[in-house]
């Protein structure tokens, strides 16, 4: 466990500190596209997060290759090996995709050659363990199939619910978490060794989302664009294909034929499910886009803004909250599956499990249901939350506004400017001139005197010297202003005359 962490940490890491030399690159290469009305964010985003994620991968696998006990996978198995090229080529395709744009087509057609190429070494579907049947041998063509089958859907899941700031990568991260303890438990519990490559996979997998999240939470600084999205898919992938099918029930000492306890089969079958359950989420907003846009006339591969964050947002959700509720529901499923396959053999656990879920999933309805309801915490918990979900202070009597500024003008009084009259070294206000009054000669070249009329003061105003003589607060007259605004309504000056004092 340790050297998975270390795996993970690594991984983790080598992303964080990638991804601020790659938004500068995004943005000095150009990779920054103009706002789309499907958009949510309304500034332009350097994307190209990708780049940061593949240097994790490459990091934590050439670390794990190094380890003592990990290290035995890459000297047993080609899997690393074929993961790391499907890697390298898909996410060649999603760097050229976020910079200039690739067809919809043309990329569904270099994903397929992306999963060949790990299928070419290795890393495919071998058998598939059916309940009640045994293990159904593949043909070396029906494996080969049902493997770009399963890498073309999740990284395609994986792209199309890549639509709020870190949503995609929040996802991915929760099902990693669950497939690695799944996996885990399957190397280390029942000593099948097959499941060490998945296991690597998962970890991996879960340090770059964890070093990416915290440059893509919402507001975002960089997006990880297709070049993100479709690495992250295939890495998902691979792991499920990887475990799918290395399962010996034998070595599980389960039954895999018997017809009369069909439960305690669960962790035979679970890698059939596992994936499914892991990306339910995004595979149910990939099965209603494509219904939904060829139900209008429209390709499959058109974007729109009919997803499910996009339905979250509309009913009233923030773009945290809906994030936050995508993780719920993905954590949910993802979790349950494992749990579930995990106590599946022990009665009384697996009896409480389905309950809790079907609570779970209640609760998470109410939330869903209740876009305007704000949690707020106690108030021995104000410190430890957001500020949003603190409590507002309540106002004390006689006290007006939303809030008051501390930095604002006192009430009027002997320390208040309003009546003091200007403070020092203060430019007094302009007064204006009396046209009627002529202006004396002055000396050619000299300074010109302009003789002016003072101008009638607002009422509850007192000038300096009345100020300083009295030595005592002045009273506004009844009905003057107070306060910030105790000047009163300024009387507007007539526009200066020039006057010539030659003539």
């Amino acid at each position: 466990m340790r050297e998975y962490l270390l795996t993970l940490c690594v991984a983790a890491a080598v992303t964080y500190l990638l991804t601020g030399p790659v938004r500068k690159f995004a943005i000095a290469w150009g990779a920054m596209p103009a706002i789309r009305a499907r958009d949510i964010h309304r500034e332009p985003t350097p994307r190209l997060g990708g780049i940061a994620m593949f240097g994790g991968l490459c990091a934590g696998l050439l670390v794990a290759a190094q380890l003592e006990n990990i290290g035995e996978v890459f000297l047993t198995s080609d899997e690393p090996r074929a993961l790391l090229s499907g890697a390298a080529l898909i996410w060649i395709v999603g760097v050229l995709d976020d910079r200039y744009g690739v067809d919809a087509l043309l990329k569904l057609g270099l994903q397929m050659i992306a999963a060949g190429v790990m299928v070419l070494q290795g890393l495919t579907i071998l058998w598939l363990p059916v309940p009640t049947v045994g293990l159904v041998a593949l043909t070396p063509l029906q494996g080969t199939l049902l493997t770009v089958a399963i890498v073309v859907v999740t990284i395609n899941a994986v792209n199309f619910v890549d639509g709020l700031d870190g949503l995609a990568a929040g996802m991915v991260c929760i099902a990693a978490a669950a497939f690695f303890l799944y996996a885990y438990r399957i190397w280390y519990g029942y000593g099948i060794e097959a499941a060490a490559p998945a296991t690597l996979f998962a970890a991996v997998l879960i340090g770059m989302c964890v070093g990416f999240l915290p440059h893509n939470l919402h507001p975002a600084r960089i997006f990880m664009g297709d070049s993100g999205s479709m690495l992250l898919g295939l890495v998902l992938a691979a792991g499920a294909v990887s475990i799918t099918g290395q399962v010996d029930p034998d070595a599980m000492g389960l039954d895999l034929t018997g017809r009369e306890r069909t439960v305690q089969q669960v962790p035979v079958y679970i890698p059939l499910l596992l994936p499914l359950t892991i990306i339910v989420v995004p595979f149910m907003d990939l099965v209603l886009a494509i219904v939904r846009r060829t139900w209008n006339g429209r390709s499959p591969f058109s974007a729109d803004r009919g997803h499910l964050h996009h339905r979250l947002l509309e009913i009233g959700h923030s773009q945290s909250r809906a994030v936050l509720i995508m993780y719920f529901w993905s954590a949910l499923t993802s979790f349950g599956a494992v749990a579930y396959s995990a106590q599946a053999a022990n009665e009384w656990a697996s009896a409480w499990i389905v309950p809790t879920v079907v609570v779970l999933s209640a609760v998470g309805l109410i939330v869903l249901l209740m876009p305007r309801f704000t949690p707020r915490a106690p108030m021995w918990a104000q410190r430890l939350v957001p500020p949003r979900y603190r409590r507002t202070p309540v106002a004390p009597a006689g006290a007006t506004g939303s809030k008051v500024r501390e930095d604002a003008a006192p009430p009027a009084g002997a320390d208040s400017p309003s009546a003091a009259g200007p403070a020092a070294g203060a430019e007094p206000e302009p007064v204006a001139a009396d046209p009627t009054v002529e202006s004396e000669p002055a000396e050619v070249g000299g300074p010109v005197a302009v003789a002016t009329e003072a101008s009638a003061e607002p009422v509850g105003v007192a000038t300096a010297d009345e100020a300083v003589a009295t030595d005592s607060p002045v009273k506004p007259a009844a009905g003057a202003r107070q306060g910030a605004t105790a000047i009163g309504d300024r009387q507007r000056s007539p526009r200066r005359r020039k006057i010539d004092s030659r003539s």
